[in-house]
């Protein structure tokens, strides 16, 4: 990384994910009503529900496009759709994207940045790191940047 790299505070990396949020949403919302009949499945319109399992095979589709979304925009591009919007990019420590590998690391470990609940560690590790990385971060060598 160069002397004057501006690295995403947690405020441009929630923002970005808002943004990503929201473009989930618009697309998953008309599919469930498509697939399903209703806007917003409860536990009575999921396949399998039983006591604390609720779930359904259009979940499944859904997580793989969320897994596969963010892996391959941060891969190949840089950047997902809201960290392009925020002037945001992923880089690897030399400053070019990222790649598959890295990504693919980057991504699997933000079940880690979850921990305990509502990416709390995540969260801790990006306010006291000078270069704001959270756990996936660190381990990719990689790091969430300002455009210049």
């Amino acid at each position: 990384m160069t002397k004057g790299t501006r690295y995403a505070g947690l405020a441009a990396r929630f923002a970005a994910l808002v943004i990503d949020f929201l473009l989930f949403c618009a697309m998953f919302f008309p599919i469930t009503r498509m697939v399903k009949g209703v806007w917003l499945m409860s536990a009575s319109d999921h396949r399998w529900a039983s006591g604390w399992v609720v779930f359904d095979p259009i979940c499944l589709v859904f997580l793989v496009v969320i897994v596969v979304y963010y892996v391959a925009f941060e891969a190949f591009a840089g950047a997902t759709p809201g960290k392009w919007a925020l002037g945001l990019r992923v880089v690897s420590l030399d400053g070019t994207k990222p790649g598959l590998r890295r990504s693919l690391i980057r991504n699997v470990l933000r079940l880690v940045d979850t921990l305990p609940v509502l990416n709390i560690l995540g969260v801790i590790l990006i306010l006291t790191s000078p270069q704001n990385a959270r756990f996936g971060d660190r381990i990719a060598e990689t790091r969430v940047v300002h455009k210049c």
